[in-house]
């Protein structure tokens, strides 16, 4: 019995935390920030917060569920480069999307969960306050997302993308690398304040749920 209410309890936090990135998702402009290179994203904030609260298997299903809503957003609203997000998106120059666009969607998302999780638990063991560990959690699980992403882009994408973006394929990494340093910087500052603002607080309930 005891076992079977903790397996329901814990299906019900995940259900509960994937709801919240799925709301995240769907707002218009509060999941999904469009600019000038590429879309900014707060999505990765509830999957980070997941994954401390709940752990490491929880953070790659939220991951998951991050990485749908990318496909879906980028399917039902394309912009020039959703290709590299959506198979169902044209690659430019072709008539059809490519499948390694799932690649991009679903890994670093699902990678951003499992890392974030796994990085609270390590520092988790020298830190007892927890504030830390959630900062770390927050930065490190943040950039996981971008670099992943971009890295993706350039290695599977990168003449494509280049051409989407009109710039010569020999600057694309360098404009891949000034979105990790910019965005990718205040996206995981943004993780790290909100996961030591929202993650620290609920850990005492969630622990004593455990007890």
């Amino acid at each position: 019995m005891a076992n079977s209410s903790s397996n329901t309890r814990y299906l019900v936090q995940v259900s509960l935390m994937a709801a919240i990135v799925c709301v995240v998702a769907f707002v218009p402009f509060l999941g999904y920030i469009p600019l000038v290179v590429i879309k900014a994203t707060t999505v990765h904030i509830p999957v980070i917060i997941g994954a401390i609260l709940l752990g490491p298997k929880a953070g790659g299903i939220l991951g998951a569920v991050f990485g749908i809503t990318s496909i879906i957003k980028n399917t039902m609203e394309p912009a020039v480069v959703s290709f590299v997000f959506s198979p169902w998106c044209p690659v430019p120059g072709q008539d059809s999307g490519s499948w390694k666009a799932l690649l991009i969607s679903m890994i670093p998302r699902i990678l951003t969960g499992v890392v974030a999780a796994l990085v609270y638990k390590l520092f988790a063991m020298f830190d007892k306050k927890k504030y830390a560990s959630c900062v770390a959690a927050g930065i490190i699980g943040s950039m996981t997302n971008t670099a992943l992403v971009m890295g993706s882009i350039y290695f599977l994408f990168g003449q494509e993308y280049a051409a989407a973006k009109q710039v010569a394929f020999q600057s694309l990494a360098g404009v891949l690398m000034g979105v990790v340093f910019t965005n990718g910087l205040a996206e995981a500052a943004v993780a790290a304040v909100l996961a030591a603002l929202i993650a620290r607080p609920l850990l005492r309930a969630f622990e004593k749920e455990k007890i």
